[in-house]
């Protein structure tokens, strides 16, 4: 995999690059919609491809883990192969989703014990076990494995936290080194930043996670409940350790308006399930702020979700249309919901690689953010 960092905003940390993988170039900064058992809820992969215009997904090592199961996608050939995705495809180690199971895992300096949220089957998963299990799964990029540490959390818990999240990076590291994909490409392995909230931990984690040289870099444990602001001084912490030559990745963020300010402090790439998963339950994010579909002043309102010649845009569904659709519980609700809100964060991506490289994104942000985020 290979970086290369194209423009930079002369007002703010924004950067406009190119990341290069087996399966194909990703222009950052970039949104990875989340396929979190290999297919993006409601999606087509087609319509991922050609409506959405996505150059990279993100799959979740847990579930697929779970189900159906790493041999049976190995078997397959790897992710790509089994989902029909043929860019490229980033996996997260698991460590999340197992740190959200709660009372139904265990964290232990080896690993973690756990049960499955299905049949409630006891598994454990170490550091090498989440690397064997993603060079089966063959993404282009993986994971770390690390402990989210909660928020709030206090100083002693959050430092050993992220000391046991080094430990499991070292381990994860070395077990990398002696292990390959067995499909014949190559993948890059991130690290992860933690710290919780606390400055001299996140800054004491981005300088180790640093001294790895991999070729790409993380910052996790934002995003889970601490306020906006808090989450912004960290990321700009991060971010001015981190090597400014390598991809710089948030995890799990976020609203349009909170990938504006962190493209600003110089993210490159972000997931979150917001779009889809809003986009189910009716809230469809558009250039003008957020709408309620299911509101009854949608009811008679026959201009389209976007205004014409957005590319984003499925135009040939009115608001009303759409509304009708929620309200009678028809599946193509979500379906249109879905393409919307991840063509309109991807059109939010585009759009802010163009305004870097024009040199214009600092005024741009600053008044889209309050326009992304209005209530319509």
């Amino acid at each position: 995999m290979k970086f290369f960092v194209s423009h930079r905003d002369n007002q703010t940390s924004a950067r406009a690059g190119v990341l290069e993988t087996d399966h194909g170039l990703i222009e950052t900064p970039i949104f990875m919609p989340v396929g979190t058992a290999g297919a993006v809820k409601a999606l087509h992969v087609r319509e991922l491809h050609d409506d959405v215009k996505a150059q990279i997904m993100l799959s979740n090592t847990y579930h697929l883990y779970l189900r159906p199961g790493v041999n049976i996608v190995s078997r397959a050939g790897g992710l790509h192969k089994f989902n029909g995705w043929d860019k490229p495809i980033l996996t997260d180690s698991g460590g999340y989703q197992i740190y959200s199971l709660g009372a139904m895992r265990k964290f232990t300096d080896d690993g973690v014990i756990f049960q499955s949220h299905i049949d409630g089957s006891k598994h454990t998963f170490t550091p090498e076990k989440a690397i064997d299990v993603q060079r089966e799964l063959g993404a282009d990029i993986i994971m770390a494995f690390d402990e989210c540490t909660p928020y709030p959390c206090d100083y002693a818990y959050a430092r050993k936290s992220m000391k046991r999240t080094h430990q499991w990076l070292k381990r994860c590291v070395d077990h990398y080194k002696v292990t390959e994909c067995p499909h014949g490409y190559s993948q890059a392995l991130f690290p992860i930043v933690q710290g919780s909230v606390y400055p001299d931990l996140r800054m004491e984690s981005a300088r180790y996670i640093s001294e790895m040289e991999a070729r790409g870099n993380a910052i996790g444990g934002l995003s889970v409940g601490e306020p906006a602001e808090m989450m912004y001084e960290m990321t700009e912490q991060v971010c001015g350790i981190l090597p400014a030559d390598k991809p710089r990745y948030l995890m799990g963020v976020g609203t349009p308006a909170n990938i504006l300010e962190s493209i600003a402090l110089g993210i490159d790439m972000f997931d979150c399930v917001m779009p889809t998963r809003n986009g189910r339950n009716g809230m469809l994010f558009t250039r003008n702020g957020i709408i309620n579909i299911k509101n009854e002043k949608w009811k008679d309102d026959f201009s389209p979700l976007e205004p014409e010649g957005d590319v984003f845009a499925d135009t040939q569904y009115s608001k009303a249309f759409v509304r009708h659709l929620y309200v009678a519980g028809e599946m193509l609700a979500a379906m249109i919901a879905t393409v919307h809100n991840l063509g309109f964060y991807l059109w939010l991506m585009k759009e802010s690689r163009r305004q870097i490289e024009s040199g214009t994104f600092g005024p741009w942000k600053k008044t889209m953010v309050k326009q992304l985020m209005q209530r319509l």
